[in-house]
């Protein structure tokens, strides 16, 4: 089974090539779903004895851990320490499933793959990328961003230029969803051909 591993940085369309990849067929592991369940089962317990006051009834309030982490690398370790091992298992599960269901190809969706150590997890390293200005109009799109977060973020991330020096495949996300879209078949059909 190949294993593709799809990382960018923050609004570089890595969500939309995801779906993408699905759309396709390609099962996908979606660490960013998986840590939302965390932090709305399991991880919320765990997470508020870590950062009391970061949880309420429907489990971890994002807005409150950010503030308790970004900009804070010891307490961004502890939060990793905490959700990087439940994580792991849920990828683990979800690989042991797609082998036993004979697939060729999955796709691991993993936000920080170069930051975490994930390049051994894979295959075949896909970064997606987009022109800084298109990068920054998405970020700034998003509900409660401002600049000062969207710095504290790329500041925990390695650079695009890092990451795409270190990738096997990058695909340009800045011209919209269709050039992405004849990209990711692209990029299947060269992989089926090996």
């Amino acid at each position: 089974m190949l294993i593709l591993g799809l990382t960018g940085s923050i609004g570089m369309g890595k969500s939309t090539t995801a779906a993408l990849f699905r759309e396709a067929g390609v099962p996908v592991h979606d660490s960013d779903g998986v840590v939302h369940r965390l932090y709305a089962g399991e991880a919320a317990p765990l997470i508020e004895a870590a950062f009391p006051g970061t949880t309420g009834p429907q489990g971890v309030n994002r807005t409150a851990l950010g503030q308790a982490v970004l900009g804070n690398s010891a307490a961004l370790r502890r939060l990793e320490a905490l959700i990087h091992p439940l994580v792991a298992g849920q990828r683990d599960l979800f690989l042991s499933a797609q082998r036993r269901n004979g697939r060729a190809l999955v796709v691991l969706d993993i936000p920080l793959l170069f930051e975490t150590g994930g390049e051994a997890l894979v295959d075949v390293i896909v970064v997606v990328s987009a022109p800084k200005s298109v990068q920054k109009d998405r970020v700034m799109a998003r509900p409660g961003m401002s600049s000062a977060r969207f710095e504290a973020i790329m500041a925990q991330q390695l650079s695009d230029g890092e990451k795409r020096r270190r990738a096997h495949v990058v695909l340009d996300t800045g011209s919209g969803i269709e050039p992405t879209r004849r990209a990711v078949q692209r990029l299947l059909r060269a992989l089926a051909g090996q």
